[in-house]
């Protein structure tokens, strides 16, 4: 481990590397143990440079993004995680959007507004980065990233970047290519319209006013944490199935929006596994659906 943090160093001319980090600082359910290694590369090359050393010493690594959609085990993560907080730029091409994989939804949100780009209203509350976004195909109140996204460029499995049309992607609900295969985002090509500024900002601020008055923002939370199932609502669901206001340990279905898992506090991984357990052997035996988590599950059990 010594010659690896040494070769990393190397290599982080302006990046940051921490060992034994928790977790939970890292993200929004504030819930994870300590992953062995955390680097936060500061630009492209440094990205790329320390995953070949990754896959060159045969260490396993983690792309993580915000943290949003996120249950790290207490027990923390083996090997490495890779942070691309610091890959955030964005270009303006006329009706055209470049970021980083690392941008903020809303800072891309943002940009769009001040152009007076129209299209992108819908993302501008959703507390992810564009490279998970892209992963997931994230959506909100209808529009989801495959309805705005031209082309997307990867680093394959074996080191080479390719270009990805929005077909090329096989986008479906909160889903792409990507899940398929050993590849990570870079950057994203999202292709937007002309609108008028006003016009923008009142879809926005409209939009963002739902989510505050519907989700239980006060609370740390991983976002929805089940997929929709075809034909139902898994909020709605686990509302029917009485579930609303329960809990196990810290953590509890949200009264807000049933949907939502939140931490009220103190609530421990396996807490929050129990409960989406539970959930789902309830929501099975009163109406014969399967809830399946939106949020991803990581770390040593």
């Amino acid at each position: 481990m010594i010659e690896i943090v040494d070769k990393l160093k190397d290599i982080l001319k302006e990046g940051k590397l921490y060992l034994n980090e928790p977790m939970k600082r890292h993200t929004s359910f504030k819930i994870g143990g300590p992953a062995d290694l955390l680097v936060v590369p500061s630009n492209r090359k440094e990205l790329l440079e320390v995953i070949s050393l990754f896959k060159g010493e045969k260490i396993p690594f983690f792309i993580l993004g915000n943290g949003t959609n996120l249950l790290v085990s207490e027990k923390g993560i083996r090997g490495a995680v890779i942070k691309l907080s610091s890959l955030r730029n964005v270009i303006v091409e006329s009706n055209r959007i470049i970021a980083e994989a690392g941008a903020p939804l809303s800072y891309i949100a943002n940009v769009a507004l001040v152009h007076e780009l129209a299209g992108f209203e819908f993302a501008s509350g959703i507390p992810g980065t564009l490279g998970g976004a892209i992963v997931m195909n994230a959506g909100a109140y209808g529009p989801e990233m495959k309805d705005v996204v031209e082309k997307v460029e990867v680093l394959d499995g074996e080191g080479s970047i390719l270009i990805l049309s929005n077909e090329e992607m096989k986008f479906s609900y909160r889903h792409s290519i990507i899940q398929e295969k050993d590849w990570i985002v870079l950057r994203g090509w999202l292709s937007l319209t002309k609108g008028k500024y006003e016009d923008i900002k009142s879809k926005m601020e409209e939009l963002n006013a739902k989510r505050r008055e519907r989700q239980p923002l006060e609370y740390p939370s991983a976002g929805s944490t089940f997929k929709r199932p075809p034909g139902y609502y898994a909020g709605k669901l686990i509302e029917e199935a009485g579930l609303k206001g329960y809990s196990i340990g810290g953590a509890k279905v949200s009264e807000k929006h049933s949907g939502f898992i939140i931490n009220t506090g103190n609530a421990t991984f396996y807490d929050v596994l129990n409960l989406i357990e539970h959930i789902q052997k309830v929501v099975k035996e009163k109406f014969g659906v399967e809830l399946v988590p939106e949020i991803k599950i990581i770390g040593e059990k």
